[in-house]
């Protein structure tokens, strides 16, 4: 008897769709997405008005923040397969990201980093998790998977679109004639805290009517027998072979999202800085007259044009996979790490139109951020697809949680090169981007044969 015996099929399709369970994980996925990006949107702005950061040293606190949140991801992982599964480490990862969003309405540097300790923490018990049950929806080799995760995917980023516009709205304008920028924040951080509790009722009520999701019952009951020394199945020499090569395969295609992340997550950061500094943002709206965009907007367009991409990804991928011309997995990935190289060759242009100083139209930064989302969508839901894939099934929820370790190092060391953001040139800074993004394409894609012989079939 194998592991994959014990794991009940998912529930009955909806005809010609997907699993009902999806669309549950899909409406918690996009509140959670919601309170975090708004929260992110405000993060560099608040450290930096209401704290009083430099940018060097917002740059570093919000690369440490923005890379924690995915390096708990292992722990809950391990927590969801071993010890409680994964429906409670999902409840209690929502209700601790709720609590942190609620207590940064304070202004003060102790509940600060008490705040920040409750968003990373309750991020790590909730977002391997909810992303392992997507994949448990689908039967191994169901070609369907990868465009459920793209729809996941767009949930996300729904999430991302309206939370700028909200929380960032509240935050940097709300009452601002009569009350200090501190109170303004405090409403942005609060709208995200709803943010998180619809997400959590979402979660709950869904788990009750829909029997789809609570598979997860059984995949715990694997995990714990696995723990107490009673494994489900006996592996011939030959599996484990084919298992360790695969999971080796899923390590080294991690370590080259390092990369991916390590520029992509310049947005809430030094791009950020570039809107504020050097984007040209007053503009003639109808009936509003003039009007300063807010610098929290230029986290719109990313989301935006993943609402609209991502059904046509979707499409695309299950379009040509059928007509036998999808291309691999893993050059998927090469091509988001590149598509992140040509944005900042877009940016690089614009600093050059610039300088350190001048201003430039916005709509450098927003082709830049459509640029960035191609890459996304080549390489981010792909990659999630990728874990389930490979990963094992006693093991799903610590790998993942190994995906998102990958995803913190590209975030940590976003904040270490956000540093040199006031050092050097704009023109340097964007080049120096570009460098960490085309090299490691191209050692990516001479990697792709050796990478398929470990992964052993399967994947493509």
């Amino acid at each position: 008897m194998t592991s994959e015996a014990v794991v009940p099929d998912p529930a009955p399709l909806v005809e010609k769709g997907h699993p009902k369970g999806l669309y549950v994980l899909f409406g918690t996925e996009m509140w959670e997405r919601f309170g975090y990006y708004g929260m992110r949107a405000l993060l560099g702005l608040y450290m930096i008005s209401a704290l009083g950061f430099t940018q060097a040293r917002k740059s570093i606190w919000y690369g440490w923040y923005t890379g924690l949140v995915y390096m708990t991801p292992i722990l809950g992982g391990y927590i969801a397969d071993k010890i409680l599964g994964f429906r409670k480490t999902i409840i209690l990862g929502a209700t601790m990201m709720m609590s942190g969003y609620f207590l940064l309405m304070v202004p003060d540097m102790r509940t600060f980093v008490a705040a920040l300790a409750l968003l990373i923490l309750g991020n790590g018990m909730f977002k391997p998790n909810i992303s392992t049950l997507v994949g448990r929806l689908y039967k191994r080799g169901d070609p369907r998977r990868d465009a459920g995760f793209s729809i996941f995917y767009m949930g996300i980023n729904l999430g991302a679109t309206f939370s700028p516009l909200v929380c960032g709205t509240l935050g940097e304008h709300y009452d601002a004639a009569n009350h200090p920028i501190v109170t303004a924040f405090k409403w942005g951080f609060a709208a995200a805290g709803v943010g998180m509790l619809l997400g959590l009722v979402n979660f709950i009520v869904g788990l009750t009517r829909l029997s789809a999701v609570n598979m997860e019952v059984a995949i715990h009951e694997t995990a714990a027998a696995t723990a107490a020394g009673k494994p489900p199945t006996m592996q011939s020499e030959a599996e484990r072979k084919q298992e360790w090569g695969r999971i080796v395969a899923l390590l080294i295609i991690a370590f080259f999202t390092i990369f991916f992340w390590m520029g992509y997550e310049q947005a809430g950061n030094t791009l950020t800085d570039f809107a504020k500094d050097n984007i040209v943002r007053d503009v003639t709206l109808p009936i509003v007259g003039k009007y300063v965009i807010p610098v929290t907007w230029f986290q719109f367009p990313n989301a935006f044009f993943i609402i609209v991409l991502a059904p046509l990804f979707s499409v695309m991928w299950v379009w040509m996979g059928r007509r036998g011309i999808e291309p691999p997995t893993t050059l998927k990935m090469v091509l988001g790490l590149a598509f992140v190289g040509v944005g900042y060759i877009v940016m690089t242009f614009a600093a050059l139109a610039g300088g350190n100083t001048g201003r430039v139209s916005m709509w450098w930064l927003i082709g830049m951020y459509f640029i960035h989302t191609v890459g996304e969508l080549c390489l981010s839901p792909i990659g999630l697809s990728l874990v389930t894939k490979l990963a094992p099934a006693r093991l799903g929820g610590m790998l993942m949680g190994v995906w998102f370790l990958a995803v913190f190092a590209g975030n940590k060391l976003a904040g270490n090169i956000g540093e040199l953001y006031s050092k050097y040139s704009h023109v340097t800074f964007f080049e120096i981007l570009i460098g960490t993004s085309i090299i490691p394409a191209v050692v990516l894609l001479l990697l792709l044969r050796p990478l398929k012989k470990l992964m052993a079939g399967a994947v493509d």
